[in-house]
């Protein structure tokens, strides 16, 4: 790619980052923008992100199958697990996401995705600025390579190296 020319990903193309826990496509990188990393994410059944903020980051992730359960506001009270149960003061709870569904996350603001449902999902994930996110992502599914439980300490280091607090515990399987 030059300054007078973009870029043009076609279908199935991109570099693959995946383990049993998520599959991860690499579809515009740092590289290529200066604006935001963009991804397609397979989320598998039982998989939950685990509720966590930026300081620094911006997200938006559109849902383009199958369904996620969703959280994007500050709750009232930032319980350590379950934040499938938070509400924020203005009433706010999660929502079951479904394909056509954006959700777009400001620095700051508590998020979350999970599917509990018993099909895989798959969602366009865009974050800002690149390429932190992509750097992570490459971190954290060689930390899910392991067998059994994930490490939960190497995984919070990981998280606090690239921006990211932590609120209730990653899961998967």
């Amino acid at each position: 790619m030059t300054e007078s020319e973009g870029l043009l990903v076609p279908p199935g193309h991109g570099r693959v980052v995946e383990t049993p826990a998520q599959r991860v496509t690499f579809k515009v990188t740092g590289t290529h923008s200066r604006m935001a990393s963009t991804f397609e994410v397979e989320v598998p059944p039982g998989f939950d992100v685990g509720a966590h903020v930026h300081a620094r980051s911006e997200e938006l992730f559109y849902v383009l199958e199958g369904e996620l359960d969703v959280l994007a506001f500050e709750p009232r009270i930032r319980t350590p697990d379950n934040w499938q149960k938070w509400e924020s003061s203005s009433g706010s709870r999660v929502v079951r996401a479904t394909p056509g569904t954006v959700i777009v996350v400001p620095p700051g603001c508590p998020h979350a995705f999970a599917n509990p449902t018993g099909t895989p999902a798959k969602m366009f994930f865009q974050t800002s600025p690149p390429p932190d996110h992509e750097r992570y992502f490459e971190e954290l599914l060689e930390i899910l390579r392991g067998d059994g439980p994930p490490d939960q300490e190497a995984i919070e280091a990981l998280r606090v190296k690239y921006d990211i607090e932590q609120l209730t515990p990653l899961k998967h399987g």
